[in-house]
Protein backbone atom coordinates (compact mmCIF):
# COMPACT_ATOMS: atom_id res chain seq x y z
CA UNK A 1 0.00 0.00 0.00
CA UNK A 2 1.37 3.13 -1.05
CA UNK A 3 2.54 5.10 2.04
CA UNK A 4 0.24 8.51 2.36
CA UNK A 5 2.17 11.74 1.92
CA UNK A 6 2.77 13.93 5.01
CA UNK A 7 0.82 17.38 5.66
CA UNK A 8 2.03 20.12 3.71
CA UNK A 9 4.29 18.04 1.20
CA UNK A 10 1.45 18.19 -1.41
CA UNK A 11 -0.35 15.21 -3.24
CA UNK A 12 1.00 13.50 -6.04
CA UNK A 13 -1.28 11.15 -8.66
CA UNK A 14 -1.62 9.99 -12.34
CA UNK A 15 -4.41 11.40 -14.60
CA UNK A 16 -5.61 9.00 -16.85
CA UNK A 17 -7.27 11.42 -18.93
CA UNK A 18 -4.27 13.46 -19.79
CA UNK A 19 -1.84 10.68 -19.60
CA UNK A 20 0.19 12.55 -16.99
CA UNK A 21 1.37 13.18 -13.29
CA UNK A 22 -0.12 16.17 -11.70
CA UNK A 23 1.45 17.17 -8.34
CA UNK A 24 -0.93 19.71 -6.25
CA UNK A 25 -0.18 22.11 -2.72
CA UNK A 26 -2.79 23.92 -0.98
CA UNK A 27 -1.23 27.28 -0.54
CA UNK A 28 -4.06 29.32 1.77
CA UNK A 29 -8.06 30.01 1.06
CA UNK A 30 -10.28 32.42 -0.12
CA UNK A 31 -12.37 34.68 2.08
CA UNK A 32 -15.18 32.74 1.17
CA UNK A 33 -12.93 29.55 2.79
CA UNK A 34 -12.58 27.87 -0.30
CA UNK A 35 -8.86 26.20 -0.60
CA UNK A 36 -6.65 27.75 -3.23
CA UNK A 37 -4.67 24.75 -4.79
CA UNK A 38 -1.42 25.07 -6.71
CA UNK A 39 -0.93 22.46 -9.50
CA UNK A 40 1.60 21.55 -12.22
CA UNK A 41 2.53 18.55 -14.14
CA UNK A 42 4.98 16.56 -15.77
CA UNK A 43 4.89 13.30 -17.97
CA UNK A 44 7.14 11.50 -15.53
CA UNK A 45 7.12 11.02 -12.08
CA UNK A 46 10.57 12.03 -11.34
CA UNK A 47 9.24 15.30 -13.35
CA UNK A 48 6.27 16.14 -11.28
CA UNK A 49 7.78 16.07 -8.07
CA UNK A 50 10.80 18.59 -9.24
CA UNK A 51 7.27 20.61 -9.99
CA UNK A 52 6.00 20.13 -6.84
CA UNK A 53 9.18 20.86 -4.63
CA UNK A 54 9.10 24.18 -6.73
CA UNK A 55 5.95 25.04 -5.50
CA UNK A 56 6.60 23.94 -1.66
CA UNK A 57 10.12 26.13 -2.10
CA UNK A 58 7.95 28.67 -3.67
CA UNK A 59 5.08 28.01 -0.64
CA UNK A 60 7.54 28.71 1.71
CA UNK A 61 9.65 32.23 0.46
CA UNK A 62 6.06 33.37 0.05
CA UNK A 63 5.16 33.47 -3.44
CA UNK A 64 2.46 30.41 -3.48
CA UNK A 65 0.13 32.66 -5.38
CA UNK A 66 2.03 33.53 -8.26
CA UNK A 67 1.17 31.65 -11.41
CA UNK A 68 4.69 29.50 -12.58
CA UNK A 69 3.66 31.20 -16.30
CA UNK A 70 3.37 34.89 -15.20
CA UNK A 71 6.00 36.33 -17.85
CA UNK A 72 7.31 39.80 -18.12
CA UNK A 73 5.01 40.90 -20.63
CA UNK A 74 2.47 40.47 -18.02
CA UNK A 75 3.94 42.36 -15.56
CA UNK A 76 4.53 44.89 -18.33
CA UNK A 77 1.15 45.04 -19.26
CA UNK A 78 -0.41 45.51 -15.74
CA UNK A 79 1.75 47.85 -14.79
CA UNK A 80 0.71 49.86 -18.22
CA UNK A 81 -2.53 48.85 -17.43
CA UNK A 82 -3.01 49.28 -13.48
CA UNK A 83 0.13 51.36 -12.33
CA UNK A 84 0.07 54.53 -14.17
CA UNK A 85 -3.24 55.73 -12.36
CA UNK A 86 -3.05 60.10 -12.49
CA UNK A 87 -0.89 60.23 -15.06
CA UNK A 88 -0.92 62.45 -18.22
CA UNK A 89 -2.25 60.47 -20.78
CA UNK A 90 0.52 61.35 -23.30
CA UNK A 91 3.31 60.47 -20.47
CA UNK A 92 1.33 56.76 -20.72
CA UNK A 93 0.57 56.37 -24.21
CA UNK A 94 4.61 57.12 -24.68
CA UNK A 95 5.73 54.26 -21.98
CA UNK A 96 3.22 52.17 -23.81
CA UNK A 97 4.96 52.88 -26.84
CA UNK A 98 8.57 52.23 -25.43
CA UNK A 99 7.50 48.92 -24.01
CA UNK A 100 5.71 47.52 -27.54
CA UNK A 101 8.96 48.54 -28.77
CA UNK A 102 12.01 47.82 -27.22
CA UNK A 103 10.94 45.62 -23.88
CA UNK A 104 8.51 42.98 -24.54
CA UNK A 105 9.81 41.91 -27.70
CA UNK A 106 13.41 41.25 -26.01
CA UNK A 107 12.16 40.19 -22.77
CA UNK A 108 8.51 39.40 -23.01
CA UNK A 109 8.20 36.14 -23.60
CA UNK A 110 10.75 35.03 -20.78
CA UNK A 111 8.99 34.03 -16.99
CA UNK A 112 9.41 36.32 -14.37
CA UNK A 113 10.63 34.14 -11.95
CA UNK A 114 13.44 33.29 -14.53
CA UNK A 115 14.49 36.80 -15.61
CA UNK A 116 18.22 37.50 -14.30
CA UNK A 117 20.30 40.64 -13.58
CA UNK A 118 22.29 39.04 -16.59
CA UNK A 119 19.10 39.34 -19.11
CA UNK A 120 18.70 42.84 -18.30
CA UNK A 121 22.53 43.56 -18.69
CA UNK A 122 22.63 42.07 -22.10
CA UNK A 123 19.19 43.52 -23.20
CA UNK A 124 21.01 47.01 -21.90
CA UNK A 125 24.00 46.74 -23.68
CA UNK A 126 22.07 45.67 -26.73
CA UNK A 127 19.94 48.50 -26.77
CA UNK A 128 22.67 51.21 -26.23
CA UNK A 129 24.00 50.69 -29.45
CA UNK A 130 21.08 52.37 -30.92
CA UNK A 131 19.00 54.24 -27.94
CA UNK A 132 20.29 57.63 -26.45
CA UNK A 133 21.50 57.61 -22.79
CA UNK A 134 18.14 59.17 -21.91
CA UNK A 135 15.74 56.77 -23.51
CA UNK A 136 17.52 53.69 -21.95
CA UNK A 137 17.13 55.36 -18.79
CA UNK A 138 13.21 55.19 -19.34
CA UNK A 139 13.10 51.72 -20.85
CA UNK A 140 14.74 50.42 -17.66
CA UNK A 141 12.78 52.23 -15.56
CA UNK A 142 9.33 50.98 -17.54
CA UNK A 143 10.55 47.47 -17.01
CA UNK A 144 12.02 48.11 -12.62
CA UNK A 145 8.52 49.55 -12.18
CA UNK A 146 6.89 46.64 -13.56
CA UNK A 147 8.74 44.31 -11.81
CA UNK A 148 9.11 46.36 -8.65
CA UNK A 149 5.06 46.46 -8.65
CA UNK A 150 4.56 42.39 -9.65
CA UNK A 151 7.17 41.79 -6.64
CA UNK A 152 4.49 43.49 -4.27
CA UNK A 153 1.94 41.56 -5.24
CA UNK A 154 4.01 38.50 -4.48
CA UNK A 155 4.59 37.15 -8.41
CA UNK A 156 8.48 37.38 -8.16
CA UNK A 157 10.85 36.91 -4.83
CA UNK A 158 13.13 40.06 -5.82
CA UNK A 159 13.55 42.96 -8.58
CA UNK A 160 16.91 42.01 -10.31
CA UNK A 161 16.07 44.92 -12.07
CA UNK A 162 17.16 47.24 -9.75
CA UNK A 163 21.23 45.28 -9.47
CA UNK A 164 21.49 46.51 -13.28
CA UNK A 165 23.28 50.14 -14.29
CA UNK A 166 22.23 51.70 -17.50
CA UNK A 167 25.05 51.67 -19.91
CA UNK A 168 26.01 55.28 -21.72
CA UNK A 169 24.03 55.30 -24.57
CA UNK A 170 24.09 56.43 -28.44
CA UNK A 171 25.14 60.24 -28.60
CA UNK A 172 22.02 62.43 -28.99
CA UNK A 173 21.53 65.60 -30.99
CA UNK A 174 24.43 68.39 -28.82
CA UNK A 175 21.93 71.11 -27.75
CA UNK A 176 22.91 74.64 -28.82
CA UNK A 177 22.27 78.11 -28.76
CA UNK A 178 22.15 80.84 -31.17
CA UNK A 179 24.53 83.29 -31.45
CA UNK A 180 23.78 86.97 -30.90
CA UNK A 181 24.14 87.56 -34.39
CA UNK A 182 21.93 84.19 -35.18
CA UNK A 183 19.29 85.16 -32.44
CA UNK A 184 19.04 89.41 -34.31
CA UNK A 185 18.75 87.11 -37.31
CA UNK A 186 15.99 84.87 -36.25
CA UNK A 187 13.98 87.75 -34.67
CA UNK A 188 14.02 89.93 -37.90
CA UNK A 189 13.12 86.62 -40.41
CA UNK A 190 10.18 86.09 -37.69
CA UNK A 191 9.06 89.35 -38.25
CA UNK A 192 5.47 89.60 -40.00
CA UNK A 193 4.31 85.93 -39.42
CA UNK A 194 2.70 84.22 -36.44
CA UNK A 195 5.39 83.16 -34.25
CA UNK A 196 7.23 86.61 -34.20
CA UNK A 197 5.43 87.29 -30.99
CA UNK A 198 5.99 83.45 -30.01
CA UNK A 199 9.91 84.06 -31.05
CA UNK A 200 10.54 87.20 -29.27
CA UNK A 201 9.13 86.79 -26.27
CA UNK A 202 10.59 82.96 -26.02
CA UNK A 203 14.21 84.31 -26.82
CA UNK A 204 13.97 87.44 -24.29
CA UNK A 205 12.30 85.77 -21.09
CA UNK A 206 13.53 82.16 -21.46
CA UNK A 207 10.28 80.53 -20.80
CA UNK A 208 9.65 77.19 -21.61
CA UNK A 209 7.69 76.21 -24.48
CA UNK A 210 4.75 74.19 -22.75
CA UNK A 211 4.82 77.15 -20.41
CA UNK A 212 4.18 79.25 -23.12
CA UNK A 213 1.84 77.39 -24.94
CA UNK A 214 -0.26 77.73 -21.58
CA UNK A 215 0.11 81.05 -21.45
CA UNK A 216 -2.94 83.31 -20.83
CA UNK A 217 -4.08 87.24 -21.38
CA UNK A 218 -5.00 87.58 -17.68
CA UNK A 219 -1.19 86.63 -16.39
CA UNK A 220 -0.09 89.04 -19.15
CA UNK A 221 0.48 92.68 -17.58
CA UNK A 222 1.68 94.93 -20.16
CA UNK A 223 1.20 98.24 -18.05
CA UNK A 224 2.97 97.66 -14.88
CA UNK A 225 2.32 100.14 -12.19
CA UNK A 226 4.84 102.19 -12.33
CA UNK A 227 3.25 105.18 -9.57
CA UNK A 228 3.50 102.58 -6.87
CA UNK A 229 6.09 101.96 -4.48
CA UNK A 230 8.37 100.38 -5.40
CA UNK A 231 6.95 100.59 -8.72
CA UNK A 232 6.01 97.32 -10.55
CA UNK A 233 7.27 96.76 -13.95
CA UNK A 234 5.11 95.50 -16.92
CA UNK A 235 5.70 91.50 -16.19
CA UNK A 236 4.33 87.76 -16.96
CA UNK A 237 3.16 85.44 -14.58
CA UNK A 238 4.66 81.97 -16.06
CA UNK A 239 2.63 79.68 -12.91
CA UNK A 240 0.70 77.30 -15.69
CA UNK A 241 2.19 74.43 -18.19
CA UNK A 242 0.82 72.25 -20.60
CA UNK A 243 1.45 69.56 -18.20
CA UNK A 244 -1.13 67.36 -16.37
CA UNK A 245 -2.46 69.44 -14.11
CA UNK A 246 -1.79 72.60 -15.54
CA UNK A 247 1.13 73.05 -13.09
CA UNK A 248 4.50 74.28 -14.05
CA UNK A 249 7.42 71.58 -14.05
CA UNK A 250 8.86 72.33 -10.49
CA UNK A 251 7.53 74.41 -7.50
CA UNK A 252 10.69 77.20 -8.29
CA UNK A 253 9.31 77.25 -12.22
CA UNK A 254 6.62 79.02 -10.83
CA UNK A 255 7.89 82.86 -11.40
CA UNK A 256 7.08 85.81 -12.13
CA UNK A 257 9.34 87.94 -14.81
CA UNK A 258 9.48 91.45 -15.72
CA UNK A 259 9.43 91.62 -19.36
CA UNK A 260 11.81 93.68 -21.73
CA UNK A 261 10.44 96.68 -23.72
CA UNK A 262 10.94 94.60 -26.85
CA UNK A 263 8.61 92.06 -25.58
CA UNK A 264 5.80 94.31 -24.73
CA UNK A 265 5.84 96.32 -27.80
CA UNK A 266 5.57 92.92 -29.32
CA UNK A 267 3.15 91.44 -27.07
CA UNK A 268 0.65 94.62 -27.11
CA UNK A 269 0.79 94.47 -31.24
CA UNK A 270 0.12 90.38 -31.25
CA UNK A 271 -2.79 91.21 -28.93
CA UNK A 272 -4.19 93.51 -31.31
CA UNK A 273 -3.87 91.55 -34.32
CA UNK A 274 -5.71 88.88 -32.52
CA UNK A 275 -8.70 90.49 -31.80
CA UNK A 276 -8.91 92.02 -35.23
CA UNK A 277 -9.17 88.02 -36.31
CA UNK A 278 -11.08 86.83 -33.81
CA UNK A 279 -14.25 85.52 -35.58
CA UNK A 280 -17.54 83.34 -34.63
CA UNK A 281 -15.53 80.09 -33.84
CA UNK A 282 -12.98 81.32 -31.71
CA UNK A 283 -12.42 79.57 -28.96
CA UNK A 284 -12.45 82.28 -25.89
CA UNK A 285 -9.59 80.09 -23.81
CA UNK A 286 -7.53 83.53 -23.52
CA UNK A 287 -4.69 82.08 -24.91
CA UNK A 288 -1.95 84.50 -25.39
CA UNK A 289 -0.53 82.23 -28.00
CA UNK A 290 -3.31 80.35 -29.93
CA UNK A 291 -4.37 79.11 -33.60
CA UNK A 292 -6.38 81.18 -35.73
CA UNK A 293 -9.51 79.41 -33.72
CA UNK A 294 -7.93 80.42 -30.46
CA UNK A 295 -7.00 76.97 -30.27
CA UNK A 296 -4.00 74.98 -28.04
CA UNK A 297 -0.91 74.69 -29.85
CA UNK A 298 0.73 72.13 -30.40
CA UNK A 299 4.02 71.31 -29.91
CA UNK A 300 4.43 69.50 -33.39
CA UNK A 301 2.75 73.09 -34.70
CA UNK A 302 5.09 74.97 -32.74
CA UNK A 303 8.26 73.10 -34.36
CA UNK A 304 7.03 73.25 -37.55
CA UNK A 305 6.34 77.04 -37.56
CA UNK A 306 9.47 78.04 -35.66
CA UNK A 307 11.41 75.96 -38.49
CA UNK A 308 9.60 77.75 -41.57
CA UNK A 309 11.09 80.82 -40.01
CA UNK A 310 14.83 79.43 -39.35
CA UNK A 311 14.34 78.35 -43.41
CA UNK A 312 14.70 81.93 -44.14
CA UNK A 313 17.92 82.83 -41.93
CA UNK A 314 20.95 82.12 -44.08
CA UNK A 315 23.17 79.49 -42.86
CA UNK A 316 20.94 77.98 -39.91
CA UNK A 317 20.13 74.52 -41.31
CA UNK A 318 16.16 74.02 -39.75
CA UNK A 319 15.95 70.30 -39.50
CA UNK A 320 18.87 71.07 -36.73
CA UNK A 321 16.84 73.96 -34.77
CA UNK A 322 13.80 73.39 -32.28
CA UNK A 323 11.87 76.16 -30.10
CA UNK A 324 13.31 74.67 -26.89
CA UNK A 325 16.87 76.20 -28.23
CA UNK A 326 15.48 79.39 -28.12
CA UNK A 327 15.86 79.30 -24.42
CA UNK A 328 19.23 77.95 -24.67
CA UNK A 329 20.07 80.81 -26.22
CA UNK A 330 18.42 83.10 -23.46
CA UNK A 331 21.23 81.54 -20.63
CA UNK A 332 23.82 81.58 -23.34
CA UNK A 333 23.41 85.07 -23.86
CA UNK A 334 22.66 85.64 -20.00
CA UNK A 335 25.83 84.02 -19.71
CA UNK A 336 28.70 85.54 -21.94
CA UNK A 337 26.79 89.38 -20.64
CA UNK A 338 27.58 88.32 -17.00
CA UNK A 339 24.81 87.45 -15.18
CA UNK A 340 25.77 85.49 -12.17
CA UNK A 341 24.55 82.18 -13.03
CA UNK A 342 22.85 82.12 -9.77
CA UNK A 343 20.56 85.40 -11.24
CA UNK A 344 20.25 83.22 -14.29
CA UNK A 345 18.39 79.68 -12.58
CA UNK A 346 15.97 82.05 -10.99
CA UNK A 347 14.76 83.79 -14.53
CA UNK A 348 14.63 80.07 -16.14
CA UNK A 349 12.81 78.65 -12.91
CA UNK A 350 15.57 75.82 -11.93
CA UNK A 351 15.20 74.43 -8.38
CA UNK A 352 19.13 74.92 -8.02
CA UNK A 353 22.06 75.97 -9.88
CA UNK A 354 23.77 72.99 -9.76
CA UNK A 355 20.14 72.06 -12.14
CA UNK A 356 21.60 74.87 -14.46
CA UNK A 357 24.92 73.98 -14.76
CA UNK A 358 23.99 70.16 -15.88
CA UNK A 359 21.38 71.49 -18.58
CA UNK A 360 23.05 74.13 -19.73
CA UNK A 361 26.65 73.21 -19.10
CA UNK A 362 27.59 74.17 -22.97
CA UNK A 363 25.49 77.49 -23.02
CA UNK A 364 27.64 78.49 -19.77
CA UNK A 365 30.45 80.63 -19.33
CA UNK A 366 31.90 80.94 -15.82
CA UNK A 367 34.23 83.30 -14.58
CA UNK A 368 35.18 83.15 -11.33
CA UNK A 369 36.09 86.35 -9.85
CA UNK A 370 36.39 86.17 -6.59
CA UNK A 371 39.94 85.28 -6.71
CA UNK A 372 40.95 87.80 -8.84
CA UNK A 373 39.30 90.47 -7.12
CA UNK A 374 41.01 89.94 -3.67
CA UNK A 375 44.12 89.61 -5.31
CA UNK A 376 44.16 93.11 -6.48
CA UNK A 377 43.29 94.12 -3.06
CA UNK A 378 45.86 92.44 -1.74
CA UNK A 379 48.32 93.46 -4.08
CA UNK A 380 47.02 97.16 -4.30
CA UNK A 381 51.16 98.32 -5.83
CA UNK A 382 50.24 96.72 -9.34
CA UNK A 383 52.82 94.61 -11.01
CA UNK A 384 56.55 94.39 -10.16
CA UNK A 385 58.74 97.28 -11.82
Amino acid sequence: MTKRRSRGDGGLHWDESRQRWIASLTVGYTPAGKRIVKKASGKTKTAAKEKLKEIIRDYEDGLAIAPSDYTVERAVIDWLTYGLTGRDPRTVESYRILCDKHVIPALGKRKLRDLSAEDVDRWLADKARTLSTRTLQIIRSCLNRSVKRAMARDKVKRNVVELCAVPAGKAGRPSKALTYAQATAILTASEGSRMHAYVVVSLLTGARTEELRALTWDHVDLEGTPDTAPPVPSHVAVWRSVRAGGDTKTRKSRRTLALPRRCVDVLRLHRDEQRREQGDMWRPDGLVFASAAGTPLDASNVRRAFRNVVRDVPGLDPAQWTPRELRHSFVSLLSDNGIPLEEISRLVGHSSTAVTEAVYRKQIRPVLQAGAVAMDRIFEGGSEP
